[in-house]
């Protein structure tokens, strides 16, 4: 049954200006905290059990919020991302919290990590939705490019951040004290939080027609969502193109690290912080890049170039045996990775409709659910077929949809 598009859908109005001063850095801040959590849990797992399978499973509950993104879409769409985002980082502050206080009562275990590790990623992979509804909501659509440059800016700093400085925590203060300092860094990410803007497109506008079915159900919303998505083109392309990328290259650089760096490497968690760090060198380079760019014309085209780039430079990082060729490698890796996933969100903002964006933001989020489904296969390929031969399937995998998809939406993408 075909769902009728709202008209209220495809209103068109001019966006305001909102001041970034208080979401930029409590976006940074936030993004460290998720970094540091990521680096130093996931040490702990590894080192503790030993077990490649483990870490794949941690790293997967990390992304099970996936699911809920699209409900949090709609609710971002009807009460405002500003409240949800309050209330989201809170959770995430009372799970690291957890965390700390079992340490230092020395009760906690890896079930227990494992648990609370579940309950902090129904939380935390809805962030984005939030940070980039707000995106749209308050700043001038020609601007898109460099605001959303500077929000992955802050994403891609804090593994530099999380990797140098947690890593360098856990080693010499011990998993307690480590995560006194995350607890810290999200309380100062709270505080900053509540001075985001307020942009709100649905209150801030008056649609006097459309009140009655813009509050039907929750519901309902997330279908009009859903049917928005499925009859514009070059938006369900994006999405499946970010579902790919979360399925075939994330795994490896997101989840896969503390393995490579460990077994593949030989090193240490120094070494991996080292590995990491570079990474996000390379991504905060091509975000800055993005942000001196004149103009977003071109983002669709970036995002399918670099998405090919991205791939070939894992393929050359497959082959790596030594820590300083790694580490000039992965550089490149996260340059290409950066210029690809900017790209593909100022893509995805351009061509959406300011009134269904948290919507549109939500299932986006929900191709995230990649990531855990490919960090789960990735640990069961490891172990049956070795390192080598599971980073040529994943990588051919993603080359040859990733150039159908560009072929087969090339009208609605590539000349858009």
């Amino acid at each position: 049954m075909k769902i009728r598009i709202p008209e209220y859908l495809k209103v068109t109005e001019p966006f305001r200006i909102k001041s970034f001063r208080f979401q930029w850095p409590a976006d940074l801040l936030a993004s460290w905290g998720f970094e540091m959590e990521a680096l130093i849990l996931g040490w702990y797992i590894f080192t503790t059990t030993g077990s490649v399978l483990l870490l794949t499973a941690f790293g997967a509950l990390r992304f099970i919020g996936s699911l809920l993104s699209p409900w949090v879409g709609v609710a971002g769409d009807r009460w405002g991302s500003r409240r949800l985002m309050c209330i989201m980082r809170f959770l995430v502050l009372f799970f690291a919290s957890c965390i700390a206080l079992f340490e230092f009562f020395g009760i906690l275990s890896t079930y227990m990590v494992f648990a609370l590790a579940t309950l902090s990623g129904l939380v935390q992979p809805s962030e984005i939705v939030v940070r980039n509804s707000l995106i749209g909501d308050s700043i001038p659509r020609d601007l898109f490019m460099k605001a959303t440059s500077f929000s992955r800016i802050s994403h891609d700093s804090a593994r530099i951040f999380g990797a140098l400085v947690g890593a360098g925590l856990f080693s010499w203060l011990g998993l307690g004290l480590a995560y006194v300092f995350v607890v810290i860094v999200y309380v100062t990410s709270l505080a900053l939080t509540f001075g985001v803007s307020r942009a709100h497109p649905r209150r801030d506008r008056s649609f006097e027609k459309v009140e009655p079915e813009a509050a039907s159900s929750l519901y309902s919303e997330l279908r009009e969502g859903l049917s928005y998505i499925r009859n514009t083109g070059p938006v369900l392309a994006i999405i499946y193109l970010a579902f790919l990328a979360n399925l075939t290259a994330f795994p490896i650089t997101h989840g896969l690290m503390p393995y490579i760096a460990k077994d593949v490497l030989s090193l240490d968690e120094n070494g991996l912080g080292q590995l990491l760090a570079v990474f996000s060198c390379g991504a905060v380079l091509g975000s800055l890049i993005l942000a001196a760019t004149p103009s977003q014309k071109y983002s669709p085209k970036l995002m399918l170039i670099n998405l090919i780039m991205w791939y070939v430079m894992l393929a050359i990082f497959s082959t790596i045996e030594t820590k300083v060729n790694g580490l000039v490698v992965l550089f490149f890796v996260g340059l290409t990775h950066s210029f690809a996933m900017t790209s593909m969100s100022v893509a995805l903002l351009g061509f959406t409709n300011e009134l269904v964006r948290g919507r549109v933001m939500g299932v986006r989020v929900l191709a995230i659910y990649g990531v855990p489904l490919g960090l789960l296969a990735s640990g069961f390929l490891i172990e049956y077929f070795g390192y080598s031969i599971f980073m040529a399937i994943y990588i051919f995998i993603g080359v040859i949809i990733t150039v159908t998809i560009g072929i087969k939406w090339r009208y609605s993408i590539w000349y858009s």
